[in-house]
């Protein structure tokens, strides 16, 4: 059987090669049917490595930038958590979840953090941004988590009649992260499982789920942190 095989460092084929940037500085010299493998797509390999961790280190990088919601984590399951929250002031609007911010909701929130408000007071932008979908009794909501800082300050009133400061009352609650672009769908999806994970258990969570993002609306999908937020109606 004539068996076919991939140049190594190494070995001998046309050519011998001692070391990997010989691999990268010459075009492989195969002999007798081998499978050829040229310097471009060694290349192409490399560059798309460093592609993906620089998007990776640039990911990581962009959301330690900014102040986060607090948490503990009581329990931990996969990509499923049990988290202990404290209260949290939002800044808040109307919005329609599937949408994603282009209704307005974003941009007035972010108006206000950037200044539009009754102390001209700019605002350090947070993570997550909250968003309650709409249900038959209520409008959808997209709420910004206040700095605690400004919290203990007094937060400034908005100049909008469309943005209202309320508070989020902490309590437990169970969440599943996932990756990729937040849409009704993949939403449903992952709330399903994770009252599929609570029923197992025998827990029970409350009706409406949170849905929460972390990441700049320009992240790539597969490096994006999203989060479906189930607040449990008993502590366990």
């Amino acid at each position: 059987m004539d068996i076919q095989r991939v140049a190594q460092p190494g070995y001998r084929t046309g050519r011998q090669y001692t070391t990997v940037y010989d691999h990268w500085s010459e075009c492989f010299q195969i002999t007798k049917g081998e499978i050829i493998v040229s310097k471009r797509t060694f290349c192409l390999w490399g560059i798309g490595g460093l592609v993906a961790l620089g998007a990776l280190a640039w990911s990581a990088t962009a959301r330690a930038g900014y102040e986060s919601a607090p948490y503990e984590v009581i329990e931990s399951d996969g990509n499923i958590e049990i988290r202990e929250y404290p209260d949290l002031v939002l800044a808040s609007t109307e919005a329609r979840f599937e949408a994603r911010g282009n209704d307005g909701s974003f941009m007035r929130l972010f108006r206000y953090i950037s200044g539009n408000n009754k102390s001209d007071q700019k605002i350090e932008m947070t993570t997550p941004v909250f968003m309650e979908p709409e249900s038959q009794d209520q409008k959808g909501k997209m709420g910004f988590v206040i700095p605690q800082a400004v919290v203990d300050a007094g937060p400034p009133s908005p100049n909008s009649s469309d943005v209202s400061i309320r508070n989020r009352v902490g309590g437990r609650f169970a969440v599943i992260r996932f990756s990729g672009i937040m849409n009704a769908k993949k939403a449903e999806t992952h709330e399903s499982q994770l009252r599929q994970w609570l029923s197992a258990r025998g827990l029970e969570g409350e009706q409406t789920a949170e849905r929460a993002g972390y990441d700049p609306p320009f992240t790539p999908g597969p490096l994006r942190r999203n989060e479906v937020l189930v607040r449990l109606k008993t502590d366990h």
